[in-house]
């Protein structure tokens, strides 16, 4: 189901890996740009410029056991893509492998997130940064579309979940969040508390054993990253995120990054993308050495 491996620094083969990259270059619920398609390539692409050792963790990528399984086939019908992906991701999650995707869109989500649901021991929760909440039951006549991702989650999988970075929505998903008692944070509210803090009170929150992290990159703010599916001002900023994810990677199963649009800039935003990667596997296998 997978073809085109090329992440620099995933130098493992399957069997030995103990981390799983994989694209899913498919948008086509894409409700204002579409591209991010051709963000999986751009991001290994983008992976070139960047040293393998880890200064902050003291760890070298080069060594670690990353593979990078090429891209996922995706068809045209989203359902039919979000079941075969989790057949696909499932195989990796039951290897007892971390899954690590590059979107895409953020539709995609919802099967990585119920393949590691499926294989986790204790509790199991969400944490995803995004501009939107995502919440709702359909859009534009499509219930899995990119922009119901995590209203999904919580009807399908886990009501342990928390958002990050919102700050765009109509007012029934606002209501909807405070009537269902959904724990979200604003830029405001990372800005104020520090990244450190809000990652301790998700902790204590959610209370779980493992989570998904999943980085729909319109949590930051378009100065940081301009190439983007639905970008929005006021967001977060690279440094926070990049803390967030350090500070979250450790109690995560699974990891995705999605939302690019790389032919809206000149590779800025995938550089990004691909560096929240190296952070989130470094960071992740720097808790178990």
């Amino acid at each position: 189901m997978f073809y085109r491996p090329g992440m620099v620094d995933a130098l493992a083969d399957y069997d030995s890996a103990g981390y799983v990259l994989f694209g899913v270059p498919f948008d086509r619920t894409s409700s204002f740009r579409a591209g991010s398609r051709w963000a999986p390539d751009a991001m290994r692409s983008a992976s070139a410029n960047f040293e393998s050792y880890n200064s902050f963790f003291d760890i070298d990528l080069a060594e670690l056991p990353i593979h990078d399984a090429g891209n996922f086939e995706a068809g045209v019908l989203i359902d039919d893509v979000l079941s075969e992906l989790y057949l696909d991701v499932s195989g990796i999650t039951e290897d007892g492998k971390i899954p690590i995707m590059m979107g895409g869109e953020h539709s995609l989500t919802l099967p990585c997130v119920k393949a590691c649901a499926k294989r986790a021991e204790g509790k199991f929760g969400v944490v995803v940064l995004d501009a939107h909440f995502d919440l709702r039951d359909e859009f534009e006549g499509v219930k899995y579309n990119h922009a119901c991702v995590s209203r999904h989650i919580l009807d399908e999988v886990t009501d342990k979940y928390v958002t990050i970075g919102v700050r765009s929505g109509p007012r029934e998903e606002w209501e909807f969040a405070k009537e269902n008692n959904i724990l979200y944070y604003t830029p405001e509210d990372v800005a104020s508390k520090g990244p450190e803090t809000i990652v301790r009170e998700i902790r204590e929150y959610l209370d779980c054993d493992s989570i998904y992290l999943s980085l729909d990159m319109d949590a930051l703010d378009p100065a940081y990253a301009p190439a983007l599916g639905t970008p929005e001002p006021f967001g977060l900023s690279s440094i926070e995120v990049r803390d967030i994810v350090r500070g979250l990677a450790p109690m995560s199963a699974g990891f995705d990054v999605v939302e690019i649009t790389p032919e809206y800039d000149g590779g800025q935003t995938a550089l990004l993308g691909a560096k929240f990667i190296r952070e989130f596997i470094a960071a992740h296998a720097s808790s178990i050495q």
